[in-house]
């Protein structure tokens, strides 16, 4: 079996957030990869948090040519030649996200050859795992903020991730940080209040707090019991971190936004995090997000999903012995619903997966034609 084509297409996806009233009108965009092989076989994947159109020039003119001829279940050769072609020297960023979808497509493949889900591939340690619901969004007011977790909880979550931070560092020629955090105070206050005290709340920075205010505002919101803090530290610095971990009770998580295993080994090494956060559509796919996985259970640390897209990471985290919570992101989800058929849904706090092979689902064709920025072809493929 050969690789024929490998083809990327940059997607827009509008959504409008039809919550209490709301109406809001947003977007996300995504990069679809999809492989296909001579004998009719074809996969794909997707990266996210990024400019999609950057992606797709990757993917389409570096990555396509090196992979043409190729066999696509040698997925181990095909990631390392990837990456002494997009990444000789360990950079993270654009590589990593290139790297991830065609992996994820590539692992499609291989499910489909083998008539097996991604997740028996990765182990098969079990078939449904336990989901939070990221709800909290900046364009909530507090009031409805705290409306919108009491939904959220009638929806049979128990566990509600809301942001905190909202730019502070990126924006603070805008507005004084301290400002934003005495806000995010009252926000996490008014969230607690509202679920009480029976339902596990996280809260998410978003790499958008300095040192200082990180810890002001971890010390401050202490008292509500919050399960972990995600990315308070602008950079995920590896330093700062392990000197935040040492002056709050409350559990800090990172590693969504991070592209190669070296910065989680980092991250462990020097005790900065009690959860780490590999993104199999960011972090280099499933053959780089299971070696992460086998570093976190040596260094028993905790592993979960952050940065969204749960229908790819569910696979991860349901194949690893050690897998966690699975982040059902409010936005992400009304973006893939657009784009795939046959998405499994929550029920009572868990997310079952299926037994069909490779993701389990199906690109809508009708709508990634819609909603395709700019259809491209992929280098040296067929038409």
């Amino acid at each position: 079996m050969k690789i024929t084509k490998v083809e990327a297409t940059p997607i827009n996806v509008p959504i409008t957030v039809d919550v209490l009233g709301l109406n809001k009108n947003t977007n996300l965009s995504i990069c679809l990869v999809r492989i296909e092989t001579d004998d009719g076989l074809a996969g794909f994947g997707i990266t996210g948090i990024t400019e999609e159109e950057v992606i797709t020039t990757i993917v389409n003119t570096v990555a396509a040519p090196a992979l043409m001829g190729e066999d696509p279940i040698a997925i181990e050769k095909l990631w390392h030649k990837l990456y002494w072609i997009l990444a000789p020297r360990g950079q993270t960023g654009y590589a990593a996200h290139a790297m991830a979808a065609i992996d994820i497509a590539l692992w499609d493949i291989k499910g489909k050859v083998m008539n097996e889900p991604i997740w028996r591939l990765l182990g098969g340690a079990r078939d449904k795992v336990p989901v939070y619901a990221t709800f909290g969004y900046p364009f909530f007011d507090r009031d409805q903020l705290g409306e919108a977790a009491k939904l959220w909880v009638t929806n049979g979550f128990t566990g509600l991730k809301m942001t905190v931070g909202d730019g502070a560092t990126r924006r603070k020629n805008e507005r004084l940080v301290s400002e934003v955090i005495k806000e995010d105070i009252e926000r996490v206050r008014t969230v607690r209040e509202a679920i009480g005290n029976g339902i596990d709340l996280y809260v998410d920075g978003n790499c958008n707090l300095d040192p200082f205010h990180s810890v002001k505002l971890a010390q401050a919101i202490e008292q509500y019991n919050i399960a972990f803090f995600e990315e308070p530290i602008t950079q995920n610095d590896v330093l700062q971190m392990a000197d935040m971990r040492q002056r709050t009770s409350i559990p800090l998580a990172c590693g969504q936004n991070e592209g190669l295993s070296f910065r989680f080994r980092d991250m462990m090494v020097a005790g900065a995090v009690d959860v780490v956060q590999p993104n199999v559509v960011i972090t280099g796919g499933y053959t780089q997000c299971a070696k992460i996985g086998g570093m976190a259970e040596a260094f028993n640390v905790g592993l979960d999903n952050g940065g969204a897209w749960p229908h790819f990471n569910m696979h991860l985290h349901a194949g690893l012995a050690n897998g966690g919570l699975i982040e059902m992101h409010y936005l992400a989800v009304e973006c893939c619903k657009k784009i795939f058929d046959g998405l499994p849904e929550p029920d009572d706090g868990w997310l079952t997966l299926s037994d069909k092979p490779g993701l389990g689902f199906d690109i809508n064709e009708d709508a990634v034609n819609e909603l395709a920025a700019k259809p491209l072809s992929g280098g040296g493929g067929k038409q």
